[in-house]
């Protein structure tokens, strides 16, 4: 199994960010989804891309631009707002992940970027708990990793690859 900001533990949720979202998760009120509205807007979709990466210039634009460009169509922030409301019905599930990892011995490969500020650090480290073989790499990168560290992390998961 290979994680790259996919958390499955409650360690890593970074609260400035999420607070808004568990807010709206629990009373969907035009107050919360008010307060929670500015992760939709295009500083916090190219916050998300660029935040914690050394070298911003390693980030194609068009990553976030098209991800602003999707957001933009009608109808697209009501889903994302659904999304949001969502999300907790997965932390529900964590205590089954956690089971699976102990008991499938299936090997683990968690590749995060060590400033990300969405699913911070402690998320990735919280694997060796349930995987005590568990390989944890923190890059000096963001939440999108990939966008910034593909070849290196790439280079991570063959030799990864090649060691199970």
């Amino acid at each position: 199994m290979i994680s790259q900001s996919g958390n499955a533990y409650e360690e890593g949720f970074i609260p400035e960010f999420w607070e808004p979202i568990w807010a709206y998760g629990e009373d969907t009120t035009e107050a919360n989804e008010h307060a929670l509205r500015p992760a939709l807007d295009r500083e916090a979709v190219q916050w998300q891309y660029i935040h914690g990466v050394p070298e911003v210039s390693t980030i194609a634009p068009e990553a976030w631009e098209h991800d602003i460009a999707l957001l933009a169509r009608p109808g697209l922030d009501r889903a994302q707002l659904a999304l949001f409301a969502d999300y907790a019905s997965n932390r529900a599930l964590y205590p089954q992940v956690h089971d699976w990892l102990r008991t499938s011995a299936v090997p683990v490969l968690a590749v995060w970027g060590k400033n990300d500020e969405i699913f911070g650090p402690a998320g990735a480290t919280a694997f060796s708990r349930d995987s005590p073989n568990a390989r944890v790499e923190l890059l000096d990168g963001g939440h999108f990793l990939l966008e910034s560290h593909l070849d290196e992390v790439t280079q991570i998961i063959k030799d990864w690859r090649a060691s199970i």
